[in-house]
């Protein structure tokens, strides 16, 4: 590309008929000065296009790290149901297991006590008979001493 200063330095070689020098050379000034503009707008668009691509590489390195930091987050959040679904079917079967075994004892206990009470009964039972046996034969010598008592008079 040619710069302003090759503009300026430009020198044409003068034939017979040639073009009058001085309309040359500010014809030349002008388009050196509008040229210069477009030069440095050039210049600073250019400076403008990096300085945004730039930005455009640092927004996509912000959003790959957002992307990966939200991957991690959804991955610590599906560990972490996991596990905690993991703990809760764990609790579970061990209160299910703690119900089995207290339920189990208390039929083991309603077990006993339904034997002791039937062993309670029995003993009754047997007291009652005894006791039946024994006033019965009280009742007896009572009634032979009355009878004998009776007779002697």
């Amino acid at each position: 590309m040619i710069t302003p200063l090759e503009i300026d330095n430009k020198e044409f070689k003068r034939g017979i008929r040639g073009y009058k020098e001085d309309e040359v050379d500010e014809f030349l000034d002008l388009v050196k000065v509008d040229y210069e503009k477009l030069y440095k707008e050039n210049a600073e668009l250019r400076e403008m296009v990096e300085r945004t691509n730039q930005q455009i590489e640092r927004y996509k390195t912000i959003e790959d790290t957002l992307k990966n930091t939200l991957i991690v987050a959804q991955n610590a959040a599906d560990d972490l149901r996991a596990n905690a679904n993991k703990k809760s079917e764990l609790i579970i079967q061990e209160a299910e297991a703690r119900a089995s075994e207290i339920v189990l004892k208390a039929h083991q206990d309603v077990s006993k006590i339904k034997e002791e009470y039937d062993g309670v009964k029995k003993q009754i039972q047997i007291f009652r008979t005894r006791f039946k046996t024994l006033l019965q034969s009280q009742l007896d010598v009572v009634l032979n001493s009355c009878d004998e008592l009776n007779e002697e008079e």
